[in-house]
């Protein structure tokens, strides 16, 4: 895939709508995690070097389109510190803008016409402006006029994020180094069904973990408990196995499990074989000998492709026990040169920072939905539309 970058365009004196990604987590007014817009940096400082005039647009959680202060970008605004634009429809700041100055708008969801790609709330984005640039890889598989709508209007241009992101991505997809780990988790099979048969035909092996993995155990007649698992998933769960065996993928699933009796951070941990588990039982962590396999595992490989904690990562110290050891040795196979990983997803890529590793990983996505769509093989919209055709 070749997309219109913006390496070779003339931005100088130019008026450039700029689409990132600022959707951060924000607790009592302060951002809790600053990776997406450190990630969008190189972007805008090559476009402020180059002389554009930017204004950059994003949003912030789901305000329904309706101007919710709850969701403002205000705070991003002031961790950025740069001038934040009441109205993202609003024009006049470009009357005083001069070459590399840069604003950021108010979050363009207060308006319903942006989920909903309307025509005319993106002409009325899109005014003023010379040149389009998406730098929102996490937002792209969203047909929305802040990705696809302005596009469809202003010359457009992928900006160095998306680019990596598209790069990195379809290099392990079209050409991994092999063997192939993936390893995926998460809450439901119902929403990764596509990306797991995607990863049986493309992985050697796949190890499925959390929640993901409990409807698989349950659907091979094993005990789950009283825990999260998809009773209704069962056939899709054999069929997803059988789709594996037929591509010669070898499925992991979990050997046992950490539990307790009560769903809470300090709930006391038993470490349970899936025989062992008892009705009241709570899965909550991956056991001791799932994630020794699958620190073994990881080892064996060339390539390991990470979405989704095996647990709850963020009840530290008692739940994150599996997820952290995931993570710690595809940081140390990657900085010993044995493996190149990919990772994605906001509570995976929150279990990388947690445990201080995030820098040792060969690439960290910055979508959720967008990275498994990718994999998945299905089209983008936002991106899409800047492929060099």
């Amino acid at each position: 895939m070749k997309l219109r970058t913006i390496d070779n365009i003339d931005v100088r004196g130019k008026f450039v709508l700029l689409r990132d990604d600022f959707n951060v987590q924000i607790v009592d007014g302060k951002i809790t995690d600053t990776f997406r817009i450190e990630q969008s940096m190189p972007t805008i400082n090559a476009l402020r070097s180059s002389g554009a005039r930017i204004a950059i647009c994003a949003h912030l959680g789901r305000p329904k389109g309706t101007r919710n202060q709850d969701y403002s970008m205000a705070p991003v605004a002031k961790y950025m510190n740069i001038p934040l634009i009441p109205d993202c429809l609003d024009k006049d700041f470009m009357k005083t803008m001069k070459d590399g100055d840069i604003v950021l708008l108010e979050n363009v969801r207060f308006y319903p016409g942006e989920e909903a790609n309307d025509p005319n709330f993106a002409k009325n984005l899109a005014t003023g402006f010379d040149i389009f640039i998406n730098d929102a890889f996490a937002v792209s598989h969203r047909a929305h006029a802040s990705t696809v709508g302005v596009a469809e209007i202003l010359p457009s241009y992928a900006g160095k994020l998306l680019a990596s992101e598209i790069e990195h991505l379809s290099a392990v997809m079209e050409n991994p180094k092999r063997p192939l780990l993936s390893i995926v988790a998460g809450s439901k099979v119902s929403t990764k069904i596509g990306v797991l048969k995607a990863l049986a035909k493309l992985s050697d092996k796949l190890i499925i973990g959390g929640a993901l993995g409990t409807t698989f155990n349950y659907a091979l007649g094993g005990k789950v408990g009283n825990s999260l698992y998809e009773a209704d998933q069962k056939d899709t769960a054999l069929e997803i196995l059988e789709y594996a065996k037929q591509n010669n993928c070898e499925i992991l699933l979990p050997l046992d499990k950490g539990v307790a009796k009560e769903f809470v951070p300090e709930a006391e941990r038993t470490n349970k074989d899936f025989s062992e588990i008892e009705d009241d039982d709570i899965i909550i962590d991956a056991g001791e000998e799932t994630t020794k396999r699958d620190t073994e595992e990881i080892r064996k490989a060339a390539t390991v492709i990470w979405n989704g904690t095996v647990g709850m990562a963020e009840w530290q110290p008692t739940w994150s026990f599996g997820s952290f050891a995931l993570a710690r040795t595809i940081a140390e196979q990657t900085l010993a040169g044995k493996l190149e990983s990919i990772v994605g997803g906001g509570d995976t890529v929150a279990a990388l920072t947690a445990c201080g590793v995030k820098d040792n990983i060969t690439y960290v996505s910055t979508g959720g939905g967008a990275f498994l769509e990718f994999i998945e093989g299905r089209t983008l919209p936002g991106i899409a539309i800047l492929e060099d055709k």
